[in-house]
């Protein structure tokens, strides 16, 4: 059974030299507010970006992530705030005077212009030369691997040509920072699936930064480098790697929002240097590490069903990780439904003590040895290193 993942250590920035410098957020957003009469869109997010970091604004429809995206590129001014580029506010800037470029879902391509010619209309807008359009559009072209559709126009394009061409008159311009709102929600989940890594190869090539905007969970752990996990009233409650957000969620709302996830209420009965003992309705909970918690005090105890054991007997000391875990993160229950989905299997099981727990076990083998069914008999159970105590 995997185990938790590895804590972040955030950049310091301190001093002027290079390596100070280097360190210093890209971008950095102090207390940004959104009002909207009443209605609070955005409700003071501070965070950093970091050069060539692709950050994700992940979180559920309305929850204020586009906003803030639309923040970024000055189509939207905030209630409040501050928005610093490269240690610059650029609050007060219009969008054609900031060095940032967004790319909206609907790709936004015009009809009537080719594809070359979609690519080079931002550099025509600066009046470059014309001879360093079209070294720049060819080049760009060629990254994008569209060098053979050069005259095309957008309708005879595949969904994913013209996301790429979308991107590629993004990119083209040279922007600092690149925004993408929803960048691949017009594609089918197949062509989605294989463009993301497309896409994240192409900024890394090109070395922007990128902020960008989804709703997606698979989509943002696949392509961010980093990850703000917005709530539904505005507000970012975890910054982190995609590993440590799922692995370590500070909050029941995170765990529950990322991935799929079994949450136990309960009350902590011991609390050691080294394990927490936690009585849920459930089972008795042993983690192996602290929480310098208060005795008796409410929390929850949060783990993922691919970090579940389930099987017809029950679990011994060898199952465990910790044999001292032995009578503790484990229940008995019969399954009350399961689906095969190909690469895995889930159970929903029935405990007895009434609550479902939702296990996910990886289909390894062509035929399941366990031959497990609806009604059967079951115990389910879990390494204490693999569970997260949450307070709230």
């Amino acid at each position: 059974m995997p185990g938790t993942g590895v804590a972040v250590r955030p950049a310091s920035a301190g001093g002027e030299g290079p390596a100070a410098l280097a360190a210093a957020p890209f971008l950095q957003l102090v207390a940004v507010v959104k009002q909207f009469g009443e209605t609070v869109a955005v409700d003071g997010v501070s965070l950093e970006v970091h050069r060539g970091d692709i950050f994700a604004l992940l979180g559920p429809s309305g929850c204020g992530k586009s906003t803030l995206l639309r923040m970024l590129g000055g189509f939207e001014a905030p209630s409040s705030g501050q928005i610093l580029l490269e240690g610059r506010d650029i609050v007060h800037l219009p969008p054609n005077e900031r060095p940032v470029n967004m790319m909206f879902q609907s790709y936004a391509l015009f009809p009537h212009l080719s594809v070359w010619d979609n690519v080079a209309f931002g550099l025509r807008r600066e009046r470059l030369a014309a001879d360093e359009i079209a070294d720049r559009v060819d080049k760009m072209l060629a990254m994008v691997q569209l060098q053979a559709y050069a005259k095309r126009k957008p309708h005879q394009l595949s969904g994913g040509q013209q996301q790429r061409v979308a991107l590629a008159r993004s990119l083209v311009k040279r922007p600092k920072l690149l925004l993408l709102d929803e960048p691949l929600g017009a594609l089918d989940k197949k062509l989605r699936d294989r463009t993301q890594l497309e896409v994240v190869e192409l900024i890394h090539q090109v070395g922007v930064t990128c902020v960008m905007v989804t709703h997606d969970q698979e989509e943002a752990m696949t392509m961010a480098s980093r990850i703000g996990i917005m709530s539904s009233k505005g507000q970012i409650l975890q910054v982190g790697r995609p590993g440590d957000i799922y692995e370590t969620p500070n909050c029941s709302y995170v765990a529950d929002f990322i991935g799929s996830v079994n949450l136990f209420k309960g009350r902590v009965t011991a609390d050691e240097p080294d394990h927490v003992i936690v009585d849920t309705p459930e089972c008795r909970h042993y983690i192996s590490h602290g929480i310098s918690g208060t005795p008796d005090m409410a929390v929850l105890v949060a783990v993922r069903p691919e970090k579940i054991g389930i099987q017809q007997a029950a679990p011994t000391a060898a199952d465990y990780d910790n044999p001292v875990e032995l009578g503790f993160n484990c229940a008995r229950g019969s399954i009350h439904d399961l689906a095969y989905l190909g690469s895995q299997t889930v159970y929903h099981v029935a405990l007895e003590c009434g609550s479902l727990v939702k296990v996910s076990r990886a289909n390894e083998a062509r035929h399941d040895a366990m031959h497990l069914a609806v009604g059967d008999a079951v115990h389910v159970w879990w390494w204490g290193s693999d569970l997260v105590v949450l307070t709230h």
